[in-house]
């Protein structure tokens, strides 16, 4: 089988994922069929030297594409899915749509169809996501190392072997950005509260959250370790921390939090 991919839907995370493959030479244009309806983002994706589309039926059956990527909206997949069903017993498919469990794709592919859902965040479309995979029984090991190859132009991969945990991982990482957006936001008003002007305490708060979490993500030691680096005993930074970490409060309130979002998750993906 050739190493030819398929990708479904092409808005803002489908192209970002199409020019993340292409920029790291993973993939050439000729390797790739863009299947896209609307206009606009059809041509955007035909700029970059691919094969553009605008219906499934266009995809020749002698393509044969190692891996289909579908990148639409949840609430059309039912709509869409049908018409590529004729490349299950060749085809690995693989799921950016937030909810949509495997058996969703295995009622409309067929039992023995090759699936690997995933859930990436908002900074995958600029390279520095996160990305949690969890494959079916039926995924050939080197199409499942293709296929992180693939999206690992994204961000970081983890899989996880419990379909389950996709919900735990929606709650950590895939909602995870908007709880980091926010302490920017409450960091941003404390430094307003303090006396700073609005635009100086929003990038003392901006570029103190991305400079700790590049040291973080770069540094051998861990995140505890990190902070016992930087917290002198009687210090100002133990000052806030004592109330940070006091009785545990930070914490809590972000299992609270996470525990909030894996319950809603898993409401949703039940209602799905």
């Amino acid at each position: 089988m050739s190493d030819n991919v398929v990708l479904v839907g092409c808005g803002n995370m489908g192209f970002a994922m199409l020019k993340g493959w292409l920029d790291a030479g993973i993939l050439q244009p000729n390797q790739v069929t863009v299947v896209e309806p609307t206009p606009a983002l059809l041509e955007r994706a035909a700029s970059l030297g691919v094969n553009a589309v605008d219906d499934a039926s266009k995809v020749e059956d002698d393509l044969a594409p190692r891996i289909i990527l579908v990148a639409v909206k949840p609430q059309v997949m039912r709509d869409v899915l049908p018409s590529y069903a004729r490349f299950a017993g060749t085809s690995t498919f693989v799921s950016v749509a937030a909810g949509i469990k495997v058996a969703f794709f295995e009622e409309h592919l067929g039992a023995s169809a090759a699936i690997i859902r995933t859930i990436p965040n908002t900074p995958a479309a600029i390279g520095k996501g996160m990305i949690v995979t969890f494959r079916n029984a039926h995924v050939a090991d080197d199409n499942a190392a293709f296929v992180d190859r693939l999206l690992e132009t994204s961000g970081a991969v983890a899989a996880v072997d419990d379909e389950s945990l996709i919900d735990v991982a929606t709650a950590v990482s895939g909602s995870g950005p908007a709880y980091v957006f926010h302490f920017i936001e409450a960091l941003t008003e404390a430094g307003v509260h303090a006396g700073l002007e609005r635009k100086t305490a929003e990038i003392l708060a901006m570029q103190t959250v991305f400079g700790a979490g590049a040291l973080a993500a770069s540094s051998e030691d861990t995140p505890t370790k990190l902070r016992e680096q930087v917290t002198s005993p009687k210090g100002t930074t133990a000052a806030a921390l004592d109330v940070l970490m006091g009785a545990d409060r930070l914490k809590n309130l972000v299992i609270e939090a996470v525990s909030a979002a894996h319950k809603r998750a898993v409401e949703l993906g039940n209602q799905a």
